[in-house]
């Protein structure tokens, strides 16, 4: 008999964590599920640890395959899922005990294609974005799109999302590429005709200091510009509605991307390199940025010197009070 959810699992070298991610996992309150853990090229005692799971709870089928990024362990699970929906949870995260129930009830009383809850992120052992009050909010295709690129309720994460399994029809992960939450999400939302969030926080992230987003600046991180070269143009077809949303969610992750080269990469023609990559797509959808009257005048000055003078931007960043006008959106 199929199981109602499938959850896939990417691991990769995780053995220090990936017992708590399993554990949160198989003490769901909701038990109709399977989990699907792609062991991809694990060269530590991760695989191990996962086959011991599930010689433990049959609930759980382990896939062994060779290197090659969280994208393609994704999609590994999602073909081999049988479940009428499929969530997510990275291997070195874990989830509230309610977490899939809450998800899927959401999904069955409201008829929605995708139920989200909050998102919370846990720094050196502490929940450090607990909601104070619990809420829902339900949104068609629309106000679904928008609320992704406004960025208040939730983000482009996948993981603390359920979703029904044909919005995955035809759609799958970017392989050989980082950033494949930004490169997929917006395609599964567009596939939705009702979405639900409920300020219940179900997934917590737990950051770390060797995680993409924690470590230093590097090159590969540069792939977030090829998925928004893809978002770009989909967004102004699809959704030309939104554009105010869309272009000034793309404006400030170019200011994010911006101050961490100038910040944290200590190379020059590296430091460079990276920017002159940032101008190109500055230079690509620059009338959008500028023509947006909702972003921030600093985070508007910031990409037009970028535009002009890569040098220049570098020069001002030298001056100690110059950061005072950047903005992160963290």
């Amino acid at each position: 008999m199929k199981p109602t959810i499938s959850i896939i699992v990417p691991v990769y070298n995780i053995e220090l964590y990936i017992g708590k991610c399993l554990d949160s996992i198989i003490k769901q309150t909701f038990t109709d599920f399977e989990v699907i853990v792609v062991n991809d090229g694990s060269t530590d005692e991760s695989g191990v640890i996962c086959d011991e799971y599930a010689g433990r709870d049959k609930r759980i089928k382990v896939l062994h395959k060779g290197y090659g990024g969280v994208s393609s362990a994704r999609n590994a699970g999602v073909e081999t899922a049988s479940g009428d929906y499929i969530g997510f949870v990275d291997g070195d995260d874990y989830i509230d005990v309610n977490m899939y129930k809450c998800l899927y009830t959401l999904c069955q009383k409201q008829n929605s294609d995708i139920s989200i809850c909050h998102l919370g992120r846990e720094i050196k052992g502490k929940l450090v974005n607990r909601t104070n009050e619990e809420f829902t909010e339900e949104m068609d295709n629309v106000e679904a799109m928008k609320q992704l690129f406004k960025g208040v309720l939730y983000r482009f994460s996948l993981c603390n999302k359920l979703f029904k399994k044909n919005c995955f029809d035809q759609i799958c992960f970017p392989e050989g590429r980082i950033h494949e939450d930004l490169s997929t999400t917006y395609k599964l939302f567009s596939k939705a005709n009702t979405v639900f969030f409920i300020n219940y926080t179900g997934y917590i992230y737990v950051k770390r200091n060797n995680s993409i987003l924690s470590s230093d600046y590097y090159e590969k991180r540069l792939d977030a510009f090829v998925g928004w070269d893809e978002i770009l143009p989909f967004m102004k077809k699809h959704y030309p509605q939104l554009s105010e949303e869309t272009n000034a969610c793309f404006t400030y992750v170019c200011v994010d991307h911006i101050y961490y080269i100038l910040n944290q990469v200590e190379d020059k023609k590296e430091r460079e390199k990276y920017l002159r990559s940032v101008r190109t797509y500055v230079r690509k959808y620059y009338k959008q940025i500028r023509g947006n009257g909702t972003v921030a005048v600093n985070c508007t000055l910031i990409t037009t010197i970028l535009y002009y003078n890569v040098k220049l931007l570098i020069l001002a960043n030298s001056v100690k009070n110059i950061r005072k006008g950047f903005i992160v959106r963290s």
